[in-house]
């Protein structure tokens, strides 16, 4: 999939930076609804991408949603639900059912996966520059009834050095974690909130197939230090499993850490049990940082709208980003659409409010939970007396995977309101106060 240079001549109703979970999905939920739509990607499809390569439930209704559930499951692996080990104990749990969602998950690597949502949006109308770099933003002059006079977009170069302009009269920022395009637009992040590092890599392992995904709560470093994070074993199904680390930064926590040496100890730990060896290994260990909880902002501009890593929609619960990536693309779509068919761009501020509405309060219980579970001892005692308790560790997961079922409140959706007081009458500040003094 590559890009075909007359089409930048093409007028837009909607110019997407990045072609990820995000910027894919907003292009689809568009050029679905007959929206005119250019999707900008920096790499051509199939391509890499640093990820733990898990589809949870929450992903697959999206999946569905999109009509794809069918190509998922024939290039990946369909699992059962989360396996879960820290300090001496071990749990297996099944995905909850609960209305809305299915009660199961796919592994599938992102090199499969985000050239299907990205085909998806083509097949339905929407222009995609592929091996194309959106490097600027475009002379955003004010017109009249608040539109512009000549569009919201970008200047663009290819892959061969080409360079162009393409315009819309909206620009969706979807560029990822780093976001040369939001930088521009002068979006930042909430330094003083929760930040996650993650490596993986993969390994060869004849375990490949098997039906739980594993999630280790207790990582340590090599001297035998509890650091907050935790470690993962993802079956693909292919003859590889995804391994990985992911820490979170709470005030410093992470400081002094050595993210490679804690990967390559997390291997050294599970490899008798997974096969994991030098002659397993297929190639070193690559990561990034995830901005998580919300932490970036503004979300909206005049006439620009911020999704997915580069709003920093990332589940701070369990670091899961795919599947907000797409509901955050979906949410924006909805916007978008409202604000073109009404010729009013102020109507954009309509998407503020959906991911207020979505994620708003659970974010800031998902940002007071990781503080809370960043001290060592407590870590210590939540999960090595829960995982002794499997009825208190399946409504745990229940939450933490953000499964709840409100129309049927149980032992999660009550734990969870519980925690949502707490984060209300603690400040975040005071969060870090106590931590210090810990």
């Amino acid at each position: 999939m590559t890009y075909d240079r007359a089409a930048a001549s093409k007028t837009f109703d909607v110019v997407i930076v990045g072609g990820g979970p995000s910027g894919s999905a907003c292009a689809y939920w568009l050029a679905a609804a007959g929206w005119n739509v250019a999707l900008v990607e920096k790499k051509v499809f199939p391509r890499e991408k640093t990820c733990g390569d898990g589809l949870t439930p929450r992903s697959v209704r999206q999946i569905i949603d999109m009509g794809l559930e069918e190509q998922v499951a024939a290039g990946g692996h369909r699992y059962s639900g989360l396996r879960a080990f820290g300090f001496g104990a071990s749990l297996e749990m099944q995905w909850p059912d609960v209305p809305d969602f299915p009660n199961y998950g796919y592994t599938i690597t992102r090199f499969n996966l985000d050239g299907l949502i990205a085909e998806r949006a083509v097949s339905h109308g929407a222009t995609l520059f592929a091996g194309c770099e959106a490097v600027d933003v475009l002379d955003q002059t004010p017109g009249v009834n608040g539109q512009l006079a000549n569009g919201a977009g970008v200047l663009v170069k290819s892959k061969d050095g080409d360079t162009f302009e393409l315009r819309g009269q909206y620009l969706v920022v979807a560029d990822g974690q780093n976001s040369r395009i939001g930088r521009t637009l002068g979006i930042d992040r909430h330094k003083d909130w929760p930040l996650g590092m993650a490596l993986r890599g993969y390994y060869t392992s004849d375990r490949h197939a098997e039906p739980w995904i594993d999630s280790h709560l207790d990582i340590r470093d090599p001297s035998g230090s509890v650091v907050p994070g935790y470690g993962w074993i993802f079956p693909l199904g292919d003859g590889r499993v995804n391994v990985g680390v992911g820490l979170l930064s709470t005030g410093g926590a992470w400081k002094g850490v050595n993210t490679t040496k804690l990967q390559e100890y997390f291997v050294a730990q599970t490899a008798e049990a997974w096969g994991l060896n030098e002659e397993t290994c297929l190639g070193p260990a690559t990561g990034g940082r995830l901005p998580m909880g919300l932490a970036r902002g503004p979300r909206v501009g005049t006439h620009t709208v911020a999704i997915g890593d580069a709003a920093a929609t990332i589940n701070p619960f369990n670091g899961e980003g795919i599947a907000y990536g797409y509901e955050s693309g979906r949410l924006a779509a909805a916007a978008i659409g409202g604000a073109l068919a009404a010729h009013d761009p102020t109507l954009l501020g309509y998407y503020d409010e959906l991911i207020d509405l979505h994620y708003g309060d659970y974010y800031k219980v998902a940002r007071a939970f990781v503080r809370i579970i960043s001290e060592p001892q407590i870590l210590a005692a939540c999960v090595g007396l829960g995982l002794r308790i499997e009825p208190m560790m399946k409504e745990l997961l229940k939450i933490m995977a953000n499964l709840m079922n409100p129309g049927k409140p149980g032992l999660a959706e009550r734990g969870y309101q519980g925690l949502s007081k707490l984060a209300d009458i603690i400040p975040e500040s005071l969060y870090e106060k106590l931590l210090a003094q810990n």
